[in-house]
């Protein structure tokens, strides 16, 4: 049922991303599937505010959250189930649903974290991943 699960991983939040991880490795072995572990470097959003960072700023953030996924993956995925790792940058949520659309994943699973009242108790961007994903998406409170 789930050949291809995209796991996006939030580097800055070690807690809640544990909760999905042992759950996408479940799905994985029960239905024979591999594993995509993503994560995605925000942008500056506008250009003025990164000529506040070093030039080299962007480069060593991808790399350091390079190295973390790799890392992570090593620690929560037996290596026969790990399709690869990927590191984006720009905008959460679009990121995640073109990492899944590239790598023909068939099931999401992500945390939600941080919620607030107004986001009916699941976060900004794990709701945008659920209403406009084309794949199955599970969400680990």
């Amino acid at each position: 049922m789930f050949q291809s699960i995209l796991v996006p991983v939030d580097i800055a939040h070690r807690p809640p991303r544990r909760r999905a991880l042992p759950v996408a490795v479940d799905l994985a072995e029960k239905y024979g599937g591999r594993l995509h572990l993503m994560t995605v470097i925000p942008d500056y959003g506008m250009s003025v505010v990164g000529s506040f960072f070093p030039a080299d700023q962007a480069e060593k953030a991808m790399q350091s959250a390079a190295d973390e996924l790799k890392a992570l993956a090593a620690e929560y995925v037996p290596p026969a189930m790990l399709a690869g790792t990927e590191v984006r940058r720009g905008n959460v949520y679009r990121e995640i649903l073109a990492a899944a659309d590239a790598s023909g994943c068939d099931a999401i699973v992500m945390t939600a974290h941080r919620p607030e009242m107004k986001d009916y108790l699941i976060g900004p961007n794990a709701a945008r991943v659920v209403r406009h994903a084309t794949q199955f998406v599970l969400v680990v409170r």
